[in-house]
C-alpha cells in the first residue's frame, strides 16, 4: 500500500520539478513582479548597529496573502566575521523561532569599520547589499530585477544576485548533488518521510545554510533562521541574471551572513550561531547492527552470536519496533521479546563489553489500559484540535502526538524512560534512536485515522508461533536462548511573535513543492496549535528535532553525567549540538552509495552534524555482495557506521557473503586502528567548529578542479578517502591536488599534480586512501573486537612529512563516556624534518591498569628514502620505523639520526 502510493506521489513531484521555476515565474509573473516593496525611513547608525523603518512603497499587491504595511529593519555587527540582519514585523505578531528552542547569539558589539563584510542600503526603493571589506566583492544583493521585497501574513521573498554560475553548497537535506545546480532549480525544506530519498525533493530535515565559494576570493555563508516550509530557487535568467531566492510561507527574514573567508572558518562561525556539535561516546564510532523484521530475541541473539563466529567485530546491535507489543513504545512483545529474555540479551551484551539500542516513534498509541498514553492524557502533553485530542495513523494504528512545547511533556518522557529503561527491571539500553518525527502520520490531509489504521492493517496481529529457542547454539549467550540439551508499506495577540491570525493554516495561497503534496499531507495537520499558542504550521520542521532533544533530556535523567547517544531521522538547524542523524530509508543501489558521500559532506562540514552515516548495504531492496562490499568499505570512513534493513528486504549482515565478511573485516580493521584519529577530530568539531570531515574544496580553496568533487573527501585533517564508485567495478579515477600524498597502507609517496589519477584492481575488499604531506596521524598498533578492548592498544605515530620536510598533528583522549571530563589529554606532534616533539596537556590517566599503560610504540618515518621529484607518480616505500616506547604522561622529543 505504502510502495504504490509513494510511486504516486513521486510520479506528481517528479512532474512538478520538470520545470520548477518555469511553473513558479509562471505564477508569479501576474502576482509578485508589480509589488511595490518598501521604503526605508528613520535610518539610525551606530558603530556596530543600524536600525530602520520600512514602509510599503505603493499598492498592495497581497500576492500570496495581506502586505504588511509596517516592517523594521535591525542590522548587528555582531562579530568582525558575522553579520545579522532582520526584518520583521513592528507589531511583533509575525512568528519568529523561539528563544527556547535556539537561543540566539549574542552579539559582541563589533565595530563596522573593523568587520570582515559592511552593510548598505537603498532607502526606496528599499534593497541592500553585503559587501566583502577588503576587496569590495558584492556578498549578497537584493537589488535586481524583479527583486522587489515581499512581506505577507504567509509569504516572504527575498533574492540576491549572484556570480555567473556560482559554486553554492548546503540548503539541506537532499539527495542532489553536492555543489547546487545552478539553473532552473529548487530546493524546498519541509520536513518530510522521504522512502528511497527521492532526488529534487525536500526530505527529513531543514538546513537553510548556504555556502557561496568564489575560489582564491574567499568563501561566505548565508543562513536564514527560518522554519516554516520554503521554497529556494537558484536560477540564471536571460532578463534577471542569476540569483538565489527564498520563498517563505510566512515568518520573518533573519539572515546571519558570515565572512569566512576560509571555508573552514564559515563552518566556525555558523557554529556560533547555532551551536557547537556534542561529543559522542566513544563507543559509538564502532560498528552497529540492525534490521527491520527481526523475529523475536532468538533472532536477535543469533546475529550477534554469528557476527563473533564469522570475526566481524560488532559494537553495538540495534533493534527495530519488532520488540514492541503491538509496535507501541515503552511495550515488548511478551512472546517474541519477553522482558527477561531482552534483559538477559543486554545483560549478555554488556558483559561482552557491547552495547545495544532500540527504537521509539513519538505517535503513541490512543488506547485505554496504556500507561504512556493514560499518563500522557492526564498530564495534559498531547497536541490537540478542536474537538479534542488530536489523531493521526502510524505503525501501533490510532496515535497521538506528544506536545514538545507544552510544560509537562519532558517531564512525562523522561518518566516513560525511566520506567521503561530502568537499569534494575526494564531495558537497559545505551542509547536511544528516535524515527517517524519528521512527524510521519499515515492519515494524508482529511482521512479518518480509524479506517486507515483499520485498512492498513496497523498494527498487525501476530500471525506465527512463537519460539523457545532458533534449535541452533548462540554461541556467548544463557541456556535460556539454546535449544533443549533433549532435543507493509515500510517502517510504515500583539507582540507574542506567535503568528498572525487569520491565515490559512491548511492550504497557503503560496504552496511550496512539497513532494508528499500539501502541507498537512502525510504529518501532523498544519492547522493544529502548540501549547505554546503557535502553530504547527510554523513549527513542523522543529518537531523532529524536539523529540530528539527530549529523549536526550530523558537519556541523561536516566544515566546522568554520561554522554547520550540520540539517533534522529528528523532534523532542523543546530541538531547537532546535541543528537547524531543518519540519512533515512535510501535504497540498496549504487547511486544511494555514491550521493550518501555528499550528504555526509553537507552535514558535517556544513550544517554542523558530525555523528552522520547513511545505512550501509542500503535499507530498500536487495543488495548483493559487489554492493554491500564497496559499501562496507565506503562505511567505514562515515562517522555513523551501521548496516541497516528494511523487513521487505532480504537479511544484508555482513556474514552473508565471503566476499563481504572480507571487506568488512579489513574495513573495520582500518576504522577501529584510526578510531582515536576521528574521535580527536570529532572532538576538535566540539571545540571550536573545525569540520571532522571536508570537501577538496576546504583543503584546496584555488584549485577550480576541487569545487564539484562529491565522491572524495578527508576524513579527518589527513586522509584522502577515494572509493570506489563505479558498478560492479575494479577501478576507479580520482584527482590528485598538486600536493604530496602517501599511500596509507604502503607508505608509497605519491605526487599529485592536479590531475586524474586512475587505479585498476582495486579489490572489493579495500578502499583507496592517502595521507596528505604535513600530517602526523597517531593509530592504534592493533585493532580489537570491541572499542573497550581497542582503547588498551599502543599507539603507533605515522609521520607523512608535507613538500617543506615539516608535519603536523594530534591525539585527544579521554574516558570516552562522561559529560564532564576529570581529566583529558590532549597532545600536539611536530616534526621538523629532524626531530618529533610533543607537548600539551597530560590529565587522562587511563580508565583501567591496562589503558593507563598505553604508549606510542613506534614512529612510522615516511618520505625519508628517493628523492620525490615532481613528475614521477609512485615512489619506493621509504619508510623508517624508529621503536620506542614513549609514555602519553608527558612531551617527549626523538631524533632518529636518519
Amino acid at each position: 500500500m505504502f510502495a504504490s502510493l509513494f510511486l504516486t506521489v513521486v510520479a506528481s513531484a517528479t512532474a512538478a520539478l520538470a520545470g520548477p521555476l518555469a511553473h513558479a515565474g509562471l505564477r508569479r509573473q501576474t502576482t509578485t513582479n508589480d509589488c511595490p516593496g518598501y521604503s526605508a525611513s528613520n535610518v539610525v547608525k551606530t558603530d556596530s548597529t543600524l536600525t530602520a523603518d520600512l514602509k510599503l512603497a505603493g499598492t498592495a499587491c497581497n500576492a500570496y496573502g495581506q502586505d504588511l504595511d509596517d516592517l523594521k529593519l535591525l542590522v548587528e555587527y555582531q562579530t568582525n566575521d558575522r553579520l545579522h540582519i532582520k526584518i520583521y514585523d513592528a507589531a511583533l505578531n509575525v512568528y519568529q523561532v523561539p528563544e527556547s528552542f535556539m537561543p540566539r547569539p549574542a552579539s559582541q558589539n563589533a565595530s563596522s569599520s573593523a568587520a570582515a563584510i559592511q552593510f548598505s542600503l537603498v532607502e526606496s526603493p528599499f534593497s541592500f547589499t553585503v559587501t566583502r571589506t577588503n576587496t569590495n566583492e558584492t556578498l549578497f544583493d537584493t537589488s535586481g530585477i524583479n527583486s522587489s521585497l515581499i512581506f505577507e501574513s504567509q509569504y516572504v521573498r527575498l533574492r540576491t544576485q549572484l556570480p555567473l554560475s556560482p559554486n553554492l553548497y548546503g540548503l539541506g537535506e537532499h539527495s542532489d548533488s553536492f555543489r547546487l545546480e545552478t539553473t532552473n532549480y529548487q530546493r524546498t525544506l519541509w520536513n518530510s518521510e522521504s522512502p528511497f530519498i527521492p532526488r529534487h525533493a525536500n526530505l527529513y530535515g531543514s538546513h537553510p545554510m548556504y555556502f557561496d565559494h568564489r575560489g582564491s576570493a574567499g568563501t561566505h555563508g548565508v543562513f536564514l533562521l527560518s522554519s516554516d516550509g520554503m521554497d529556494i530557487n537558484i536560477n540564471n535568467s536571460p532578463t534577471e541574471g542569476q540569483y538565489l531566492e527564498y520563498n517563505t510561507n510566512g515568518g520573518i527574514i533573519d539572515l546571519y551572513i558570515m565572512a569566512g573567508p576560509k571555508a573552514s572558518d564559515v563552518s566556525k562561525q555558523y557554529a556560533e550561531v547555532v551551536g557547537l556539535p556534542a561529543m559522542m561516546p566513544y563507543w559509538t564510532f564502532g560498528f552497529h547492527q540492525c534490521k527491520y523484521g527481526y523475529f523475536d530475541v532468538l533472532d536477535v541473539a543469533e546475529v550477534v552470536g554469528n557476527y563473533s563466529i564469522a570475526g566481524i567485530p560488532l559494537e553495538t546491535m540495534w533493534t527495530d519496533i519488532d520488540y514492541m507489543n503491538l509496535r507501541q513504545d515503552f511495550t515488548t512483545d511478551p512472546e517474541r521479546f519477553p522482558m527477561h529474555k531482552m534483559r538477559e540479551l543486554v545483560s549478555t551484551l554488556h558483559g561482552r563489553d557491547q552495547h545495544y539500542i532500540v527504537i521509539l516513534d513519538p505517535g503513541i498509541h490512543a488506547t485505554s489500559n496504556y500507561a504512556p498514553y493514560s499518563d500522557g492524557v492526564s498530564q495534559d502533553v498531547f497536541l490537540k484540535n478542536s474537538t479534542g485530542e488530536y489523531l493521526g495513523v502510524d505503525w501501533p494504528g490510532v496515535v497521538v502526538y506528544p506536545d514538545w512545547f507544552a510544560s509537562n511533556t519532558q517531564q512525562w518522557w523522561t518518566n516513560q524512560f525511566a520506567r521503561f529503561f530502568s537499569t534494575d527491571s526494564g531495558l537497559d539500553i545505551d542509547a536511544v534512536w528516535v524515527d517517524m518525527n519528521e512527524a510521519s502520520n499515515f492519515c494524508s490531509y482529511g482521512c479518518d485515522p480509524y479506517g486507515t489504521a483499520s485498512q492498513g492493517n496497523d498494527p498487525p496481529q501476530p500471525t506465527s508461533t512463537p519460539r523457545n529457542n532458533t534449535g541452533r547454539v548462540i554461541p556467548g549467550f544463557p541456556s535460556d536462548f539454546q535449544p533443549s540439551t533433549s532435543s507493509k508499506a515500510k517502517r510504515q495577540s500583539t507582540g507574542s511573535m506567535t503568528g498572525l491570525s487569520g491565515r490559512d493554516l491548511l492550504n497557503p495561497p503560496y504552496r511550496i513543492n512539497n513532494h508528499r503534496g500539501r502541507l498537512s499531507d502525510y504529518t501532523i495537520y498544519t492547522d493544529i496549535i502548540n501549547a505554546n499558542g503557535i502553530a504547527q504550521y510554523d513549527t513542523h520542521n522543529l518537531y523532529g528535532t524536539m523529540n530528539a532533544f527530549a529523549s536526550r533530556e530523558a537519556m541523561l535523567s536516566r544515566r546522568p553525567g554520561r554522554r547520550p547517544m540520540v539517533l534522529t531521522r528528523s532534523t532542523f538547524a543546530g541538531a547537532g549540538t546535541k543528537v547524531a542523524h543518519w540519512f533515512g530509508d535510501n535504497d540498496s543501489n549504487w547511486d544511494d552509495y555514491r550521493i550518501s558521500i555528499a550528504q555526509m559532506l553537507a552535514f558535517t562540514s556544513m550544517f554542523q552534524m558530525p555523528m552522520v552515516g547513511s545505512d550501509v548495504c542500503g535499507f530498500n531492496g536487495a543488495t548483493d555482495d559487489k554492493l554491500c562490499s564497496r559499501w562496507a568499505t565506503l562505511g567505514a570512513f562515515y562517522p555513523f557506521y551501521r548496516n541497516h534493513a528494511d523487513m521487505s528486504a532480504p537479511p544484508q549482515e555482513f556474514y552473508r557473503w565471503p566476499l563481504v565478511t572480507a571487506a568488512a573485516k579489513n574495513a573495520i580493521d582500518t576504522r577501529y586502528k584510526l578510531l582515536d584519529y576521528i574521535y580527536t577530530a570529532l572532538y576538535r568539531q566540539t571545540q571550536d567548529g573545525t569540520p571532522l570531515i571536508k570537501p577538496l574544496f576546504f583543503e584546496y580553496p584555488t584549485d577550480p578542479n576541487t569545487f564539484g568533487i562529491d565522491l572524495q573527501y578527508f576524513y579527518g585533517d589527513s586522509l584522502l578517502i577515494c572509493p570506489v564508485t563505479d558498478a560492479n567495478s575494479t577501478a576507479v579515477s580520482f584527482y590528485l591536488p598538486d600536493d604530496l600524498f602517501y599511500d596509507y597502507r604502503t607508505f608509497a609517496a605519491v605526487r599529485g599534480n592536479g590531475s586524474m589519477v586512475t587505479l585498476t584492481n582495486v579489490d572489493y575488499t579495500t578502499i583507496p586512501v592517502y595521507m596528505k604531506g604535513g600530517s602526523i596521524i597517531p593509530i592504534r598498533a592493533n585493532s580489537a573486537n570491541t572499542t573497550t578492548a581497542l582503547r588498551q592498544q599502543n599507539f603507533n605515530v605515522i609521520v607523512a612529512p608535507g613538500l617543506d620536510g615539516k608535519a603536523t598533528g594530534s591525539l585527544y583522549l579521554d574516558d570516552g563516556d562522561s559529560l564532564v571530563q576529570q581529566g583529558i589529554t590532549d597532545i600536539n606532534f611536530y616534526w621538523d624534518g629532524k626531530s618529533l616533539t610533543s607537548n600539551g596537556t597530560y590529565g587522562y590517566q587511563g580508565g583501567s591498569k591496562r589503558e593507563a599503560g598505553v604508549v606510542v610504540e613506534s614512529m612510522i618515518i615516511l618520505g625519508q628514502k628517493g628523492a620525490i621529484d615532481g613528475t614521477a607518480m609512485f615512489k619506493s616505500t621509504g619508510a623508517t620505523t624508529v621503536t620506542g616506547p614513549w609514555g602519553l604522561t608527558g612531551p617527549f622529543e626523538v631524533t632518529p639520526g636518519l
